[in-house]
């Protein structure tokens, strides 16, 4: 067959074949109730994003529905809120989606600050300036409501004032007790001096204790006073003189007031007093220190006075305290080792004597005397938690009349100081001590007092100190007396300047020579201000 005829008959066959799909899809588009949809590709159906890796619009398997489909709804939708995470309005938690790998985390918005308006600094002052040394750290205060002091030249001063109002229920320690209000006000003063070599302390401390209520007596009835206003004072000043590095030379002066302590068997020599005589004791320390490498070697010489004013009577006449009056000279040694750094054992010896004003007192009685007493004891500090001093040893006195029995005993001193925690001290004191006495007949009275304290710090700015006592007075031929008490303290720091004070104590007396047992309740609430 020619080439050509064999084209038209094939173009022929296809003809028709075009001519039906054509009319076929003429007519199905006329027929159809519903419309027809192209689905075309586009790129981001190839971006990964969260929900799938292709968007759920652009998914070519996603149902197609009719515009007119409305499917049926129950109830009330939950709330979806404003957030992205937590619990919609059933409770129900609603989950936070994950985005895919090789997605950008979303960054959440920084949070809301309000502007900081500050002064400029310089960078050297701030410590930010190029090459400058790194700043160190304050050192955190371990007690930020203690006392700061003033500075006075070479000098750190610290003073204070407290100023006392409360209730005491016998102040006179009789058997029937008799209350009354006082007041009492404390004055404090310290200084201390601040140089590399040498050493000058001072230290003042007073009081003062008025009572508003007047105690009548009858001459020759009672050793009560009228007017039992009692004064305090405690000074002392001390010098170190740095020699060598090895040779030190040390100084004191030292002055005492006080007044008889109401109950002491010492009162009732006197009757019908006016108010109680007021003594001063007052002296002066002189010495040296050498080191031996770790052995410390220290010789002291003391001198002290001891002076009573003459007893005012409720008839207006006076008597004479004139034998209650003496001198006191002694020698103290003591040598100490350095055994390790906080163990340092020593020995100490005293010697002295006591003249007299008069040479016999009010009862015919010689009380001139020689004494002394030889201890032993160790210093020691263990990590800053233990520290203190303590000794024991024998003392001893002789007096010149022959009635006179020489009195001896055990003498015990002790000054420990136990932090148990941060917040907790522990301090435990003894002493003992040879006192003289007008009765007569006895010797003099050996005493020994026993105290043990505790101080809490509930919070910085409130502590709690706990304090006990039991003291003994030995008049060996008359008996002994027997003292207890028990104090608890609340102190509330409002700043480093003023503090609120609490006290409540309890006394017990019991005499041993046949007298009466006392006891006594003191209420106190007071101010403190210090600098």
């Amino acid at each position: 067959m020619p080439l050509g005829q064999r084209a038209r008959g094939s173009q022929g066959r296809t003809a028709p074949g075009w001519r039906v799909a054509r009319l076929c899809a003429v007519l199905g588009a006329s027929t159809l109730p519903v419309p027809c949809f192209a689905q075309a590709l586009t790129s981001s159906m190839f971006t990964p994003s969260v929900g799938g890796f292709a968007p759920r619009e652009d998914s070519p398997l996603r149902s197609v529905g009719s515009q007119d489909d409305m499917r049926p709804t129950y109830g009330i939708p939950p709330a979806s809120g404003a957030a992205g995470s937590g619990y919609d309005s059933l409770n129900r938690k609603r989950k936070v989606a994950k985005p895919y790998p090789g997605t950008p985390h979303p960054t959440p918005n920084p949070p809301l600050q309000a502007p900081r308006v500050t002064a400029p600094v310089s960078p050297s002052f701030a410590g930010t300036a190029e090459g400058a040394p790194p700043r160190r750290r304050l050192k955190i205060d371990d007690d930020p409501f203690g006392q700061v002091g003033n500075r006075a030249g070479s000098f750190l001063v610290k003073s204070a004032v407290e100023v006392w109002g409360g209730y005491d229920s016998n102040p006179s320690r009789l058997s029937e007790p008799r209350g009354s209000a006082f007041y009492r006000i404390a004055p404090e003063l310290q200084a201390t001096s601040l140089w590399s070599r040498h050493a000058v302390d001072l230290d003042l401390r007073g009081s003062f204790t008025g009572y508003g209520t007047d105690f009548p007596t009858t001459s020759g009835a009672s050793s009560v006073p009228v007017d039992i206003d009692r004064p305090a004072f405690n000074g002392r000043l001390s010098g170190r003189l740095d020699v060598t590095r090895d040779t030190r030379v040390v100084s004191a002066v030292r002055l005492r007031l006080g007044t008889d302590n109401p109950g002491a068997r010492d009162n009732i020599i006197q009757y019908g007093l006016s108010k109680y005589p007021i003594y001063a004791t007052y002296g002066g320390t002189a010495g040296f220190e050498q080191d031996f490498n770790r052995l410390q070697l220290q010789v002291n010489g003391n001198i002290d006075r001891t002076v009573y004013q003459n007893s005012k009577l409720i008839d207006g006449t006076s008597w004479s305290n004139d034998d209650r009056n003496f001198n006191q000279y002694g020698v103290q040694a003591r040598a100490s080792y350095d055994l390790t750094p906080g163990v340092k054992p020593f020995v100490e010896v005293v010697a002295d004597k006591r003249v007299h004003d008069t040479r016999l007192d009010r009862y015919d009685y010689e009380r001139d005397s020689t004494g002394g007493y030889l201890k032993g004891g160790t210093s020691f500090e263990f990590s800053r938690l233990l520290t203190g001093e303590i000794a024991a040893g024998y003392g001893w006195r002789d007096y010149q009349d022959p009635r006179l029995k020489r009195m001896d005993g055990l003498l015990t001193s002790a000054s420990l100081i136990w932090r148990a925690t941060g917040l907790t001290t522990v301090r435990l004191d003894a002493v003992s001590s040879i006192n003289e006495t007008t009765l007569p007949g006895v010797s003099g009275s050996l005493s020994r007092d026993y105290t043990a304290q505790v101080d809490h710090a509930f919070r910085r700015w409130l502590i709690g100190t706990a304090r006990f006592g039991y003291g003994t007075s030995d008049y060996q031929t008359a008996g002994q007396d027997k003292r207890y008490f028990a104090e608890g303290t609340l102190t509330y720091k409002l700043s480093r300047t003023f503090a609120i004070k609490g006290s409540l104590r309890h006394d017990w007396l019991e005499s041993g020579s046949g007298g009466v047992n006392t006891a006594a309740t003191v209420v106190m609430l007071g101010v403190r201000v210090q600098r």
